[in-house]
């Protein structure tokens, strides 16, 4: 399991565009995917899970678990640099 703290930079946090992006990324790979935000897990699959959760500028958790968890990591990575929202 991986777990990486980002900062979502961008005032508008995962709008619509940037959170697709990000699960559209996270369906191509096999392990798990989730952002936690405090209390709240969201399944990195899920538009509206991900759009809820990192509403605005905030310190958000990616946890990633399974066989390539690497390879999803960097390039969620990418996903959310390419999107502006983190550096």
């Amino acid at each position: 399991m991986i777990r990486k703290k980002i900062l979502i930079e961008n005032r508008f946090g995962l709008h619509a565009r940037p959170a697709s992006l990000f699960v559209e990324m996270a369906d191509r790979f096999e392990s798990s995917i989730f952002l936690i935000h405090g209390n709240h897990k969201a399944n990195g699959r899920s538009i509206l899970d991900v759009m809820a959760v990192a509403a605005g500028v905030c310190e958000v958790i990616i946890e990633i678990d399974g066989p390539d968890e690497k390879e999803a990591l960097e390039a969620l990575l990418n996903t959310l640099r390419q999107e502006k929202c983190i550096n």
